[in-house]
């Protein structure tokens, strides 16, 4: 099977999501997130990158265009995304800061998993990983736009979900860890 050239499509798309992941910060931060324009704005920028997460990995995969940097930058790339928008909606726009730190300790976990088993095999992503994965950003877009009261009540609901869903397969990821692990211990 050729290898995949490292400057391609799916590896582009990675590099935005980096470039787009201070791009948004700067808004949030620089805005407040007060005003709705400036709101309106990092939702946009988030929404452009988190599409950028599922268009990569297609891309990759359809196109047989895996290659190790986009296998280390795209989960780098998500986790910053995720991660900084979590503590940016903390921050400003009334997030429980227990609902980023369950979040960002669970995301911490799974990366840890997924070394500790490494030599073992690969742990991939599951549906339950993509489902909590489209419940955050929808839950992170939800709070980020200027929606008026009560809909933007809906924002903390959705970010529960989110949060139970991401718990859920958290778990799931350690016992598919332990598993591997042994089944790799007794080879």
């Amino acid at each position: 099977m050729p290898v995949a050239p490292l400057v391609n499509p799916a590896n582009a798309l990675t590099a935005l999501r980096i470039v787009l992941v201070p791009v948004f910060v700067w808004i949030a931060v620089a805005s407040h997130l007060v005003a709705a324009d400036w709101r309106i704005a990092a939702c946009v920028v988030f929404c452009v990158a988190s599409v950028t997460d599922f268009a990569d990995g297609w891309l990759a995969r359809s196109r047989n265009l895996v290659t190790p940097f986009g296998k280390v930058a795209d989960p780098i790339a998500d986790k910053a995304l995720t991660g900084s928008a979590l503590i940016v909606l903390s921050a400003y726009a009334g997030l429980p800061w227990w609902m980023t730190a369950v979040i960002l300790a669970r995301e911490a976990g799974v990366t840890a998993l997924r070394f500790w088993v490494l030599r073992h095999g690969v742990i991939a992503a599951s549906r339950g990983g993509k489902v909590k994965t489209v419940l955050q950003i929808v839950a992170i877009a939800w709070y980020l736009f200027p929606w008026p009261d009560p809909l933007s009540g809906l924002g903390f609901w959705i970010m529960l979900l989110a949060l139970l869903v991401t718990v859920g397969t958290g778990f799931d990821y350690v016992f598919r860890a332990v598993a591997l692990r042994r089944r790799g211990s007794a080879t």
